[in-house]
């Protein structure tokens, strides 16, 4: 419901801008361009930190240093403004990105002939369409009143355990298919160069659950079949829950 009347204010602007095209603040038909820069997520992994509850108290015998749990990624987001053009106070914007955000935590253990090392980290990517409606406060400083966007996630778990003279083990967990979000926020854009270049900035809460993520032969990482190291069965999900996040872009517009 939220996106479909978001829609249809954008649609009546758009409407409004092409009858009138001259109350545009810049370029005839708005501007459009790319934009880069960081991102931080918040998320709730509880499948996993209960994993690794258990990891650490299995492994407390030897643990120099337990591995800690995930819940803070960061990293970048790349995207296009499709169209971002002022009407009368009004500035809309439509856009695509693609973000990656990676979290990564060690564990060590000692015994009398090896030590062991033990490193996660999971990664969460995801391609994104939004909308975002805001209003002009200055000249140059206008306050995204709404930021909405719909993403398409990617987890990938990866697990890398190094022995003191033995091989390097690595295991890979990925979700099975794509899973769909949305993120909800809110922001500001601050004109540097009349509209060409731009400082933009969110923050709002991201909308996320994966369930369970599999390897290469699509054993689960999460209640995988049982083995004589299997630590004690969960049942929630990978991650549970999506959280806060926050944006910190450049903006390079070029005129339409």
């Amino acid at each position: 419901m939220f996106f479909r009347a978001l829609f249809i204010v954008c649609f009546c602007l758009l409407s409004t801008s092409i009858l009138n095209a001259q109350s545009f603040g810049f370029g005839c038909f708005g501007f459009v361009g790319g934009y880069g820069g960081y991102s931080y997520q918040r998320y709730d992994p509880k499948g996993l930190n209960d994993f690794l509850s258990d990891f650490n108290e299995i492994r407390s015998d030897s643990l120099v240093s337990p591995m800690e749990n995930f819940g803070k990624a960061q990293g970048y987001r790349v995207g296009l403004n499709f169209f971002r053009a002022k009407v009368e106070n009004f500035v809309l914007s439509t856009k695509g990105y693609y973000q990656s955000v990676t979290e990564k935590h060690e564990s060590l253990e000692k015994f009398e002939a090896f030590t062991r090392s033990t490193s996660m980290k999971l990664e969460l990517r995801n391609w994104a369409i939004g909308i975002d409606l805001g209003i002009s406060v200055t000249k140059d400083i206008s306050w995204k009143v709404v930021d909405g966007a719909l993403h398409f996630n990617t987890v990938i778990l990866t697990k890398t355990e190094n022995s003191t003279g033995s091989q390097t083990i690595v295991k890979k967990y990925r979700t099975e298919s794509t899973t769909v979000g949305y993120t909800i926020g809110t922001g500001f854009i601050l004109e540097i160069i009349d509209e060409y270049f731009s400082i933009e900035g969110a923050a709002g809460y991201t909308f996320l659950s994966i369930e369970n993520l599999f390897d290469d032969d699509g054993t689960p990482f999460l209640n995988p079949p049982q083995t004589n190291q299997q630590v004690s069965v969960k049942d929630n999900e990978f991650i549970d829950a999506g959280g806060f996040n926050a944006v910190i872009q450049l903006n390079i517009g070029f005129p339409l």
